[in-house]
Formats: structure tokens, C-alpha cells, sequence
């Protein structure tokens, strides 16, 4: 009989451990004296005292060893759980937001996604403006283990092909993972400190710089204005590109790095190809907007890179509505999010590498039809890569497309029109953060969609930031039965 007490033991502590961290926007408000600090400790004590009693009640069923169903399970319920604690604030606090927003908020937080329902962000209490962000925070590094300690051994996704990249975790999932949380935790403090000291030297108030940090390294984007980062002077969108593109690159090549050794960050071939992907879309949209712009070059360029940046990466900050730069960015920057960033980062959508291996895949392919009776390898980095692994990929493909589909469908019959849907089913299954149309575009925000629309979304943001299969598997018995 399978054991839930175990998932359960697990899940009771991550959310007394949410329930702890209200503990920061609690004091915030205090400091700031606007009478909202009361949500925070309710919202901390049911939250902290449910963790408890879930964790006491299981802790007689820890194992040292967790089996591969309730890893799965562990990892997917914790993403659809916490957001109904993170929502608590959301519910009881200035904003007063009903169960669907709230959890909305949450989850678009917790999976980075950084599609919000709220607006008049410009006068809402500070407690609720650092509390988003800090649910994005916790997702950026929560995404970030489960991408080097879980998926790779879990076989999620082609992600097997990053089991001795840095870490060998084969065999001891849970201790290694508190070796790899430790290790990669330094890294991702360390780069949020730096970050918001940068802010803080370019002009933003400590607040704003803190918060902004803690977004830009989660590749949330969720920003303290309704205006997003346009609010600020042109020095802070060149900071913010620099630490986004940071953000998108393998943290465990940061590990190696503080280990002494940056060779393996400048020759990983995945590094390179974002850096270069990124390149040739900030070089045509600039392009664009220089010849069809009137404005000084600097300024096309600038807007160009930030937004090109912040969406590849799926931040989904924005300096500028480029809904309204024409039919030829829109239609890039659309496809431009369904490419994201590096694997072991805290970067969304199907990642660099797997376009790697797919065009690996494609060569190798017409190779053999080419000459029939030769061996042709499918290698990624230098290395051969399985066929388990190629057929991985090839899997996260066809179900990232489906998925995308059946989203759209299901969103237009919630009465949305074709751009809304279609761009709402792809900023929530690669966790991008603003859609297209003036609906829930750059300019707009999910506020105005009806409440079946904001579920599809919610499960659809879930999904797709834990790589799909992983939630997916749960839902077949042959997975249970084995």
C-alpha cells in the first residue's frame, strides 16, 4: 500500500516554514506603521500551526529513502500546496482578494511566472509588495534544486543528461539534495545581495532594490509599480538585463566557480547558445526598432535588450508596451518565450538544451538517410547522449505542444479571444509573465479574466514549471502500479 506519511511529513515542514518567512513582511509593515502587519500574523500562525500538526501526524513514516512515486508526488504537491498558504496574505490583508486571485498570485509567485491579478501596485502596503516577492524568491531556488536533485534522476524531461553535470546524485536523493540546496543556496544569495547593492548604487530606495533583487534572480518579474520597471532611469533596465541573464545560466556552474574552476561556465556549449540566442533577438528587435522608430538609438536599444532579455528568460519585467511596436516584435517576442533559458537555472520554458539535442537529433537523422548503413550519434556538449534521453526530449516536445493546445482550446471556450488565449496558454505553460493583446499584455494584467480562465492558468503555470511530466505521471496507474 503506498505511504503518504512520508510526502506528508515533508510537505508539513515546507509549510511551517512558509509560515515562518510572514514573519519578514510582518515587520515591514510594522516599520511602515500602515496598520496591515495583522494579515501577516494570522495569516503565519494558521499557516505555521497546519504545518505542524501535518508534520507530527506523519513524522512516524519517515524513511531515509523515499520511493520514485512519492518523489514525484513530493514535488508536485508542493507547488499546489503552498500557494494555498502563500494566498492567505493575499485574502486577509489590504488586498482582500477572493480565493481564485489569491491563489493566482500565489502560484504565479511560487512558479515565477509573474502574471498578476492585482493592480494599483503603487499604493499597496509594503507588507503584500514583499511578500510577492519573496514567494518569487522561493520559487527561483526551490526550481532550481528540484531541476539539479530531483529531475535529472527522476528521468524528467532529458534532464538525465545533467546527472554527473556538477553532481552525482544517483542513489541518495534526499541527502544529496540538502548538499546541493546548501551549495546552490550560497550561490543564489549571494548573487540577490550583489544585485540589490547594484540597485541600491544606481538610485532605487533599499525597499524597491531588495525586492527587485529577489524578483530578477527568480526570473519572477514581478515589479512594485503598475508602470514595471519603465518607473525607474534607463541605468537600472542595463543592471537588471545583466543580473537576468545571470540568473538564466546554470547555478551549478556558480557552485564550480566559488569552487575555484570558471572553465566549466565558459565552455558549456549550453551557455553559449543562449548567450548567442539572446544576441540575435536583441540585434533584430533593435534593428526593428531603429528603422521604424523615431526615437534616440540609445533608447531602441535599450528597450530592445531589456525587453528582449526579460522575456527570453521569462522574467517578464517590461520597460515598454511592445504590443505596440508592430506585428513582426510581437510575433518574435512570442516565439522567443517559448525558447527560456538555461537547464539548472531559474529561467522557465523548455530550455536551450533541448533545442540543442532536438537539432542534434534532426542532423543525426538526415545523416542516416543519407547514408543508410553508417552510425550516427546524437551528441550534446561532446557527449553522446542516450537514446533514453533523446526520446525524453522528444516526449517534453510533444507534450509541451499539446499541452500549449489543449490551454488555448480550453481558454477561448472561457470566452477569451484568439490572442488572449493563445498568448495566456503559453506566458502560464512557460512561465513567462505577461501575454499579448491589451487584455493581458505588458500594459494590462489577468485581473479582468473570468474565474474558470484563472484555474486553467493556475494548473497550466504548475504543469508547466515542474517540466510537465512530473505532473502528468501522476495521473497514469501503471505509474502507481510499478
Amino acid at each position: 500500500m503506498f505511504d503518504l506519511r512520508p510526502v506528508g511529513y515533508f510537505i508539513g515542514l515546507l509549510i511551517v516554514t512558509l509560515g515562518a518567512t510572514m514573519f519578514f513582511p510582518f515587520l515591514i509593515d510594522i516599520v511602515e506603521g500602515n496598520g496591515h502587519w495583522a494579515a501577516f500574523v494570522q495569516s503565519g500562525i494558521v499557516t505555521m500551526v497546519i504545518g505542524a500538526l501535518l508534520a507530527l501526524a506523519c513524522a512516524n513514516g519517515v524513511t531515509n529513502r523515499l520511493s520514485i512515486q512519492q518523489i514525484f508526488l513530493l514535488t508536485t504537491l508542493a507547488w499546489v500546496v503552498l500557494p494555498l498558504f502563500g494566498g492567505l496574505p493575499f485574502m486577509l490583508g489590504a488586498t482582500e482578494s477572493t480565493f481564485v486571485d489569491a491563489m493566482f498570485e500565489a502560484t504565479s509567485g511560487l512558479t515565477t511566472t509573474g502574471a498578476t491579478v492585482f493592480s494599483g501596485l503603487d499604493h499597496m502596503p509594503k507588507g503584500i509588495l514583499f511578500w510577492r516577492a519573496m514567494l518569487q524568491w522561493f520559487g527561483g531556488i526551490g526550481i532550481i534544486i528540484v531541476a539539479m536533485a530531483f529531475l535529472p534522476e527522476l528521468r524528467v524531461g532529458g534532464m538525465q543528461i545533467f546527472r554527473s553535470e556538477g553532481f552525482d546524485t544517483y542513489g541518495k536523493i534526499l541527502p544529496r539534495a540538502a548538499e546541493i540546496a546548501s551549495q546552490i543556496s550560497v550561490a543564489y544569495f549571494g548573487l540577490t545581495v550583489i544585485c540589490a547593492l547594484v540597485y541600491l548604487a544606481l538610485g532605487m530606495s533599499p525597499f524597491d532594490a531588495v525586492s527587485h533583487a529577489m524578483t530578477t534572480l527568480s526570473t519572477g518579474g514581478m515589479a512594485n509599480y503598475d508602470a514595471s520597471f519603465s518607473t525607474f532611469e534607463p541605468a537600472m533596465e542595463y543592471a537588471s538585463s545583466l543580473f537576468m541573464l545571470l540568473a538564466a545560466l546554470p547555478f551549478a556552474r556558480y557552485v564550480q566557480i566559488l569552487a575555484g574552476s570558471a572553465r566549466p561556465l565558459l565552455h558549456d556549449s549550453q551557455v553559449r547558445a543562449f548567450l548567442i540566442t539572446c544576441a540575435v533577438f536583441v540585434a533584430v528587435i533593435a534593428g526593428w526598432q531603429l528603422a521604424f522608430s523615431p526615437g534616440p538609438a540609445e533608447q531602441s536599444i535599450r528597450q530592445a535588450l531589456f525587453n528582449v532579455v526579460s522575456i527570453l528568460t521569462g522574467t517578464g519585467y517590461a520597460s515598454e508596451d511592445y504590443g505596440s511596436w508592430g506585428a513582426f516584435p510581437v510575433a518574435v517576442f512570442f516565439f522567443m518565450g517559448l525558447i527560456g533559458g538555461c537547464a539548472g537555472s531559474t529561467a522557465c520554458s523548455v530550455k536551450v538544451f533541448r533545442y540543442q539535442i532536438l537539432a542534434a537529433t534532426v542532423r543525426a537523422q538526415i545523416r542516416r538517410i543519407h547514408s543508410p548503413h553508417g552510425m550516427f550519434a546524437v551528441r550534446y556538449d561532446g557527449r553522446r547522449v542516450s537514446q533514453e534521453a533523446v526520446s525524453s526530449v522528444m516526449v517534453f516536445f510533444v507534450l509541451f505542444i499539446m499541452t500549449l493546445g489543449v490551454v488555448a482550446v480550453l481558454l477561448a471556450l472561457t470566452g477569451l479571444d484568439f490572442i488572449t488565449a493563445l498568448s495566456g496558454a503559453a506566458t502560464a505553460v512557460a512561465n513567462i509573465g505577461p501575454g499579448l493583446g491589451p487584455i493581458i499584455g505588458p500594459a494590462g494584467n489577468f485581473e479582468p479574466l473570468n474565474e474558470t480562465a484563472k484555474w486553467i492558468l493556475i494548473f497550466a503555470m504548475v504543469v508547466g514549471r515542474l517540466e510537465l511530466v512530473t505532473v502528468y505521471v501522476l495521473f497514469t496507474s501503471t505509474f502507481w502500479r510499478g
